[in-house]
């Protein structure tokens, strides 16, 4: 992949730029080494695509979802007030970002706090993309693959999106499975609700283990994320199966970069 200079909303809007989107890029975006390929992957579709858009680099902080699912509801407000003093400064009107619990947080929280924007999970994006027909999907490494897609609990049951990221993954050359549990049945991947960052609770099995089974048994060569909490924890499960080699788990935004030979 291509270096790409990334613009920062500081250096723009000094220079009297007004970028049409905010990527809030994320902890796990900036941070997880894992999910830095699939901010890489977006940021190269943005690029092509010409997209005005803008980060907030080192000023961006965390949005405060964990602290308010943990239940640490002061912090919460504390992180999500400084957000919105930081949007408002920028004069941010609409926002991207590739995490449902970003996404929900923005879409369904701010606004009790005077943060209302216009919020866009990546999917939603990509799939605007392709109705417009402004990304160039070829055949190629995954002609012939089959993937299978795992619901968000945050974008899917939270949000009631289902369709954008099957209509993402349905204009790949690949063949699409659905598993057993699918759309508002999905199983959560174990990580919602803060439970990524506790100690196991008392149980007889991993709540992402069972779900990493849902995924063997469709037969599948990749599984399809859109979150990356659902990624961190399908990886671990892909592991914990010794998995890893005949599995592979890509965010739909990788999948995409793949198939346009980004």
């Amino acid at each position: 992949m291509s270096k790409i200079e990334v613009p920062i909303m500081s250096e723009v809007f000094a220079n009297g730029t007004r970028p049409e989107y905010l990527y809030w890029v994320g902890c796990a975006g900036a941070f997880d080494d894992r999910y830095k390929k699939v901010t890489r992957a977006f940021t190269s579709i943005l690029h092509y695509t010409k997209t005005s858009y803008a980060v907030l680099g080192t000023e961006e902080k965390c949005n405060g979802d964990p602290a308010r699912r943990a239940g640490n509801e002061m912090l919460f407000q504390m992180q999500a007030l400084q957000v919105i003093e930081l949007l408002k400064t920028y004069e941010v009107k609409k926002v991207l970002t590739c995490c449902p619990h970003c996404f929900n947080i923005f879409k369904n929280e701010y606004p009790d706090l005077g943060g209302n924007y216009e919020v866009l999970h990546h999917s939603q994006f990509l799939n605007e993309l392709i109705y417009e027909g402004k990304l160039p999907l070829k055949s190629g490494i995954l002609n012939g693959q089959t993937i299978t897609f795992h619901d968000p609990c945050y974008l899917g049951r939270g949000n009631n999106e289902y369709e954008a990221p099957r209509t993402v993954l349905n204009s790949l050359p690949a063949k699409k499975v659905e598993m057993g549990r699918n759309r508002s049945f999905a199983l959560c991947c174990g990580a919602g609700g803060a439970q990524m960052f506790k100690e196991a609770e008392p149980g007889n099995k991993e709540v992402y283990a069972e779900r990493t089974e849902e995924v063997i048994a469709t037969g599948a060569g990749i599984v399809a994320t859109a979150c990356p909490f659902c990624m961190t924890m399908l990886t671990d499960g892909l592991k914990y199966q010794d998995k890893t080699e005949e599995i592979k788990n890509y965010d739909i935004a990788e999948l995409i970069a793949i198939s346009m030979g980004l």
